[in-house]
């Protein structure tokens, strides 16, 4: 196995990190997730990690002065791990320049729409009381903005009009369990280069790097 080390961020059930856990453990991920980082210890996330025999990092917000302290300890833990990629999986945090400078070009995050478009919380029923046809799932570098990055990965899902939050939350999360370990095993082999907003994959430039869900 690559010697690719990888640190996911989550705050919720934990269905995105499952897919990246599989991913690694099927070869399809050509390294090792060797951290989890949560700010919700009750989380099922927690328990996920725990059952699949991953270092879990765990914190409570309030037990600190400040963000910038508890992501201080955050990076002391991924820097002694020699962390690779932090993966944003469901973190319900907004990070600082601690994390965000200190992470930059290794730090990703999945947003449920394709950005710029309906950034920010609730992206699916922003999608859905706009009236869209089509929304889908944007990969992006993080950076200091919110869901701002420069765009790795995008796949389009179509909204019909009878789809609810519910059923297109469906469609668009089951669509991330596949983009997302396929984006992190780019980073992995190598593949994925970031020169200012230009994003490229191997040979293959991606600023708009859209496809249609089948």
């Amino acid at each position: 196995m690559s010697g690719f080390r990888i640190a996911v961020f989550a705050s919720g059930q934990g269905s995105n990190f499952q897919s990246l856990v599989e991913a690694a453990s099927n070869g399809k991920i050509e390294g090792s997730i060797e951290l989890l980082v949560s700010d919700k210890p009750q989380a099922l996330v927690v328990q996920k990690a725990q059952a699949a025999g991953i270092h879990c990092h765990l914190f409570q917000p309030k037990d600190y002065p400040s963000r910038e302290a508890y992501e201080q300890e955050i990076v002391e833990k991924l820097n002694a791990l020699k962390i690779d990629l932090v993966v944003l999986a469901g973190y319900m945090r907004l990070l600082t320049p601690v994390i965000v400078e200190g992470y930059a070009g290794r730090l990703i995050n999945i947003h449920p729409s394709l950005l710029p478009a309906f950034p920010g919380k609730n992206a699916i029923g922003q999608a859905l009381d706009y009236g869209v046809t089509l929304t889908g799932i944007t990969v992006h570098f993080v950076d200091g903005g919110m869901d701002t990055g420069p765009i790795i990965a995008q796949r389009a899902v179509e909204v019909s009009a009878e789809d609810t939050a519910e059923s297109l939350g469906e469609s668009i999360h089951a669509l991330e369990q596949q983009l997302y370990p396929e984006v992190v095993s780019w980073f992995a082999k190598g593949l994925v280069k970031l020169d200012g907003r230009k994003v490229t994959i191997g040979a293959k430039e991606c600023q708009e790097n859209t496809q249609t869900a089948p």
